[in-house]
């Protein structure tokens, strides 16, 4: 009886038990992958916040190049000639 149990147990465990358990824990991880709508809703108020904020940085550029026509902004904007992929490592070095 037990030359038949075990066999069968083993073969039940690798192609039962095994696939199971491994789509059960890929089926929980895809689910917890994806943003809920608390975390959507988060991400966008935190992109209108950086909006907001970069407008802000720009009225404060654009008031200190008035006072001081020497001053230049640290930040690059993507359509100047200063854009460069080298130029923007250099000045994260710099922070």
């Amino acid at each position: 009886m037990e030359e038949v149990l075990v066999p069968v147990m083993v073969v039940g465990m690798l192609f039962v038990a095994l696939p199971w358990l491994v789509l059960h824990y890929v089926t929980r991880w895809k689910t917890a992958a994806t943003l809920t709508n608390d975390d959507e809703r988060m991400l966008g108020d935190m992109h209108e916040l950086a909006r907001r904020l970069e407008d802000r940085l720009d009225t404060v550029e654009r008031l200190v190049a008035q006072e001081n026509p020497d001053w230049r902004p640290r930040r690059m904007e993507l359509d100047t000639p200063d854009f460069d992929p080298e130029n923007v490592r250099r000045l994260e070095r710099n922070r």
